[in-house]
């Protein structure tokens, strides 16, 4: 169940409801402080908040000594949006962006980080709970969120890592890691058929275990040898191994391995890197990435926040293939 509306919103919805109802107009004053605090049994700053929300939001304004009434009647549609980031990279980057450019004029956004520490994910949230009317989060691996989720205050959305237990719960756009990898790698399949081996390097635990799970099916239904290891570093390639690389770590290891060998990615050996970013359009003449589409997953979770309905949306993927394949 969800707690109750933080109390100083009762005094703001109060006044909007009566407006949107024609119960209250232009000029026509609200009730009093002693009022409201009678009305809704609030203390004195409980009320004051309520008020002065009205008044930045230009719905009241005063006339000393007398009361509060209505100057405008047209109540702009506002989200005060709390936005919760596993962290913040090149890639989060450009999904933020796309969702800024993608929200509404009147909304307001504050951006949070949890870094992956579920402490700070937990406090974050209930620090924040009655303060924004839609909550926006990202909370990666963490199981068990449930109960706390159930505890906001307000409009709840998740974004990139999907949780099977809570759909039909919260509106989502998340990535299907398991899915994205196989769909990607049978995509190209004429591509990667010149390799014997595919090797998923995924050192940190953070990283979704899934993404080998759509290598294991896809190897399963191909033929192909695969591993899963946490590092590339003392690692000797082999001829015809294919690399699927999560850490750009890993990316720079494996290719100052590869020049002490004098092997050449897309020859003697393949790679494939998790999320594009310019750099990787030409280094070592291009290296082929799989990545989700960031833009999209910004602009479609922008799209559902007014929505009344639960929606549950795979983000898509893009596979770029150069030179490195």
């Amino acid at each position: 169940m969800k707690i109750k509306e933080s109390k100083y919103k009762l005094v703001v919805n109060h006044v909007i409801k009566g407006i949107k109802e024609g119960e209250l107009k232009k000029g026509d004053w609200i009730p009093s402080i002693n009022e409201f605090r009678g009305i809704y049994n609030l203390s004195r700053d409980t009320v004051f908040s309520g008020i002065n929300e009205l008044k930045s939001r230009d719905i009241i304004d005063s006339s000393p000594g007398i009361g509060y009434y209505v100057v405008n009647t047209r109540i702009p549609s506002k989200n005060n949006i709390f936005l919760l980031f596993n962290e913040f990279n090149e890639f989060k980057e450009e999904l933020y962006n796309s969702f800024i450019e993608n929200v509404g004029k009147t909304d307001t956004v504050d951006l949070y980080f949890h870094n992956y520490n579920r402490k700070v994910f937990n406090s974050l949230i209930n620090d924040s709970n009655g303060k924004y009317t839609t909550y926006i989060i990202m909370s990666g691996k963490f199981k068990g969120i449930d109960s706390l989720l159930q505890t906001i205050n307000g409009k709840v959305f998740l974004l990139d890592h999907f949780h099977p237990e809570l759909r039909g719960k919260y509106s989502s756009v998340a990535q299907n890691f398991e899915k994205d990898t196989y769909e990607a790698l049978t995509s190209e399949l004429n591509h990667i058929l010149k390799y014997k081996r595919i090797l998923m390097i995924q050192s940190e635990e953070k990283e979704p275990y899934e993404r080998y799970h759509g290598l294991q099916r896809f190897c399963k239904d191909h033929g192909f040898e695969h591993s899963y290891l946490n590092s590339v570093k003392t690692k000797r390639i082999k001829q015809d191994d294919l690399f699927m690389l999560v850490n750009d770590r890993d990316l720079v290891d494996i290719l100052k391995q590869a020049e002490k060998q004098n092997f050449t990615p897309g020859k003697e050996f393949g790679i494939i890197s998790y999320n594009d970013t310019p750099l990787k359009e030409i280094l070592s003449g291009g290296i082929t990435t799989l990545s989700t589409d960031f833009r999209e997953m910004g602009k479609t979770i922008a799209s559902l926040i007014n929505k009344k309905t639960i929606e549950t949306i795979e983000n898509p993927w893009k596979f770029n293939i150069r030179k490195s394949l």
